[in-house]
């Protein structure tokens, strides 16, 4: 060979370092240009919706400790990270349940989310399965169980039970016939908590039109006219559609929704609801070691570890403090965490503790009331490139490699 051609040879361009150099067009919308992290869509939206809306997403109980707890608890662990590792192909994709998701988080479920933004639980589900990720539906949600699985028949249902086992029994049908395959009952609910951010912004359930409730309405149009009216006009007054196997009174009715008998709900019906329900259960709300051990031995498939993002029982302990030592004992059930994720780092930060997968909710709501599925769907792509970013940092080239050599506590 040549000198000629040895140089020519040497001269060629290495694909990977010229496809890796090159910026790809960016596509994203102007609106969303400088939303950079999950925290913007809250700050961005918060002057267009009433004040007694952005309470109702952003409240928690009494004194917001349990919600404070879950967000400060991931401030309490440091990374460890692995050098020289080659993550020149890391891939965030995770397996839950026999199917594998674009990336280790979920769209949790969000009641009441169409009042909102509008007809936000399609946004959320729509965005999800653009994306890959599950999305679960709420009981409390404004919109029928059949038309969201309808637009995405990979979305999970979240039920609020009663313990009574033949409105047990129907629920399981409705659901069952619509085609969900992972249901997600949630344990942390016999009656609601004591949320006086509602009452104090004037938000109530069902909703009264009182004068300050018109006053704030009036002040934000955007809201009043984009999601309200545009609900009432298209879609009539909103139901609550899936507290029962029967649809529930208006939202603004002066019928409450059925939550008799929420607090009669105990392990045997756990036990009803395994031997009926073929496919994984999953129960929600565990926040103690003794009720995760319980949950496993009455069959569940995965437990999310939760305090209802402080919307229940105040000074409820972080989902992420008591995470290390459910997960020693989970065996072979999947442990979910919810509260207080933020951050891709966040996300590594519960896997490396021991969770298999991760649940979301404020964030996404708030981004479907900025700018429905486009918003939602710029959020998740934020959150999976930052556990990729944070991947390469760390050293890894798959959220399932990440152990507790990569953490530390460090407060």
């Amino acid at each position: 060979m040549t000198q000629t051609a040895v140089a020519k040879e040497v001269k060629v361009p290495n694909p990977i370092l010229t496809t890796s150099t090159v910026r790809p067009t960016d596509t994203t919308p102007s609106f969303l240009r400088d939303v950079l992290a999950l925290s913007d869509f809250e700050r961005k939206v918060r002057p267009r919706l009433p004040n007694m809306i952005y309470q109702y997403v952003a409240g928690a109980v009494e004194t917001s400790s349990a919600m404070r707890n879950g967000l400060d608890a991931y401030c309490r662990y440091g990374f460890t990270p692995h050098a020289l590792t080659d993550t020149s192909l890391r891939n965030t994709t995770t397996e839950l349940f026999g199917q594998t998701y674009s990336a280790p988080f979920a769209i949790g479920p969000l009641g009441g989310a169409a009042f909102v933004a509008y007809r936000a639980d399609l946004a959320l589900t729509n965005a999800a399965k653009a994306a890959n990720i599950p999305m679960i539906l709420s009981a409390s949600s404004l919109i029928k169980l059949e038309d969201v699985i309808a637009a995405n028949p990979n979305a999970w249902f979240q039920a609020y039970l009663a313990g009574d086992e033949q409105r047990i029994d129907r629920m399981l049908n409705r659901v069952e016939a619509a085609g969900y395959r992972n249901l997600v009952v949630t344990i942390d609910t016999p009656i609601l908590g004591n949320r006086e951010h509602n009452i104090r912004s004037g938000f109530s359930m069902p909703i009264r039109m009182t004068p300050r409730v018109m006053f704030q309405s009036a002040l934000h149009p955007r809201w009043l006219l984009g999601t309200v009216a545009r609900t009432f006009m298209f879609h009539g007054a909103p139901h609550f559609e899936n507290t029962e196997a029967e649809r529930g009174p208006p939202m603004m009715s002066r019928t409450l929704r059925n939550t008799v008998a929420r607090d009669k709900l105990a392990w045997k019906h756990i036990e009803q609801i395994r031997r009926r329900w073929n496919g994984p259960m999953i129960v929600k709300g565990v926040i103690s070691p003794r009720d995760a051990v319980l949950c496993r031995e009455h069959g569940a498939d995965g437990i999310i570890l939760s305090n209802h993002g402080g919307r229940q029982l105040d000074h409820a302990v972080g989902p992420l403090d008591i995470l290390p030592e459910i997960a020693a004992e989970k065996g072979n059930m999947k442990v979910i965490v919810d509260g207080g994720i933020r951050r891709g780092t966040d996300v590594l930060k519960a896997m490396a503790l021991g969770a298999d997968f991760t649940l979301l909710g404020r964030p996404f709501l708030f981004a479907a009331a900025l700018g429905g599925k486009t918003a939602v769907e710029h959020a998740i792509k934020i959150l999976r490139e930052e556990i990729s970013r944070d991947m390469a940092l760390l050293g890894v080239n798959s959220p399932s490699e990440i152990d507790s050599s990569f953490i530390k506590r460090i407060r």
